[in-house]
């Protein structure tokens, strides 16, 4: 039947052309070997023009995630629209265009994963939440080789950090045990550490008023 829908391109000057719209569409028409399609023409001036032509491609199209994202960054950057003007043209909540354009700051490797579909939407959504990139690129092949599904990686990633909690919740009191034997052996005396959730207190111990002077002059010294 060839292609029936327009691809969208406008003048870039000597004869060449941009695409703007429709690229699945030129790639599909060139797979079956099609020497002509049809296309529509925008001026290169012609921004608001161009901007629909975008946003009809998107609705119109099935986007991969990394194609959905790249288009509304173009949208934002190429023609200026805010996320909420790009989240009311294409119909979908504003929170849904930011969670897809954080796509375009993962690792190549990842967003190829995304791209050929070995990584789905929901798994790049946890991994755009990880904090380094080396951190979701080493996810992001567990994903692959093992196969595992989204609500997998959340729990291991939710065991992760509560062992991080615990492993530092443990460290905190040797800490202070090591600088209150550290106090004791300077000052000759008890001295108690204790941490609070706005601060803390070092607590020095004396058991006579001689002992009292003593500590002072050490601490003042």
């Amino acid at each position: 039947h060839g292609v029936l829908q327009p691809i969208v391109v406008r003048r870039k000057g000597d004869g060449m052309y941009e695409l703007i719209a429709g690229e699945r569409r030129f790639r599909a028409a060139k797979i079956a070997g099609l020497s002509t399609i049809p296309v529509l023409v925008r001026n290169s001036n012609d921004e608001k023009a161009l901007a629909i032509a975008l946003v009809e491609n998107i609705q119109r199209e099935n986007l991969n995630p990394m194609e959905e994202a790249k288009a509304y960054s173009r949208l934002m950057g190429e023609f200026g629209l805010t996320q909420d003007l790009v989240s009311r043209s294409v119909g979908k909540d504003r929170s849904s265009i930011a969670n897809i354009i954080r796509l375009l700051s993962l690792p190549k490797d990842v967003q190829e994963y995304i791209e050929t579909g070995a990584i789905s939407l929901g798994h790049a959504k946890v991994l755009a939440g990880l904090p380094t990139p080396a951190a979701q690129l080493q996810l992001a092949r567990k994903i692959v080789s093992e196969q595992l599904s989204v609500r997998q990686i959340e729990q291991m990633i939710a065991v992760h950090k509560k062992g991080k909690f615990a492993k530092s919740k443990k460290e905190e009191p040797n800490r202070f045990r090591n600088l209150e034997e550290q106090f004791r052996k300077r000052l000759g005396t008890k001295v108690q550490v204790k941490s609070g959730n706005r601060g803390g207190q070092v607590i020095i111990h004396y058991f006579s008023d001689d002992e009292l002077d003593r500590i002072t002059s050490l601490v003042l010294e």
